[in-house]
């Protein structure tokens, strides 16, 4: 059982894996010890098809089965429970965790960093960028302005617990967009800077949410493999006016993602 019902299934070592044994530390090489157990650690986890909640080895038996001392089994623990890839109960034990997080993936009208907000963790939010750049023929578009047209871009990262997150892209025309450029971002919302000080109104928004895998850029910014699984949500949103003032890309890592769909019936049948 999972978890989350209050219970967990024991896993042994050294009982998965494609071969049927464990991988062994590369005592040849200049990787520490404690940064290949972490690997081998996830390897094994994914090669078993492992659930959150279920129990992995305890320390001792990962020191017999990987050679390492207990320093090194710890040391791996440590940075893998602040990963969010194992959970260590006192008394209990360690657990396979779930760093996967649904929040910013909501329906209601506001920005990413909101949406993690009052959650377990400390979320904070980096601006990479920010300032005025021509207009792509498809920013342009979802913004209705000329092709080349000014406009200001505003690159962030949004981090939990010190891990990237969520990287973002958002553009707004230069009317829009230019009383950001002076002032703080850190650790805040766009759209609660835009409405509370500067009287912006978002009236609504359209979004997609799709998978795809990071390019070198997106890698970079969210720490991750080249290549590796992204959730990207696109977003234009409007004023009341029916104006789009906003066009948004986030790609967050799938590895720490999760996308939660309520379905209700319908009353029309």
């Amino acid at each position: 059982m999972r978890g989350k019902t209050g219970s967990a299934r024991p896993v042994a070592a050294g009982t998965g894996g494609a071969s049927g044994g464990v991988s062994a530390i590369d005592r040849r090489s200049d990787i520490p010890f404690y940064a290949q157990l972490k690997r081998l650690l996830r390897e094994d986890i994914a090669a078993r098809g492992l659930e959150p909640g279920d129990r992995l080895p305890g320390d001792h038996e990962l020191c017999d089965t990987y050679q390492v001392s207990r320093t090194v089994v710890r040391q791996a623990l440590l940075e893998l429970e602040h990963e969010g890839a194992v959970r260590r109960e006192k008394g209990r034990g360690t657990f396979v965790g779930d760093p996967r997080t649904s929040h910013g993936f909501g329906g209601a009208l506001v920005g990413t960093f909101e949406d993690i907000q009052g959650n377990a963790g400390e979320q904070r939010s980096r601006t990479l960028f920010r300032g005025v750049v021509a207009a792509t023929a498809q920013v342009a578009r979802d913004l209705a302005v000329p092709e080349g047209a000014d406009v200001v871009e505003i690159r962030r990262v949004r981090e939990v617990d010190g891990v990237p997150w969520a990287f973002t892209r958002t553009f707004l025309p230069l009317d829009v967009g230019q009383p950001l450029l002076d002032i703080e971002l850190e650790d805040v919302s766009l759209f609660g800077v835009l409405e509370r000080r500067f009287g912006i109104r978002f009236e609504r928004a359209r979004r997609s949410v799709e998978a795809d895998v990071a390019n070198e850029t997106v890698a970079t910014a969210l720490d991750c493999a080249q290549g590796a699984a992204v959730l990207v949500m696109r977003s234009v949103s409007f004023d009341r006016a029916g104006r789009p003032i906003e066009r948004f890309t986030g790609f967050h890592r799938g590895d720490r993602s999760r996308l939660n769909v309520e379905v209700v019936h319908s009353a029309d049948g």
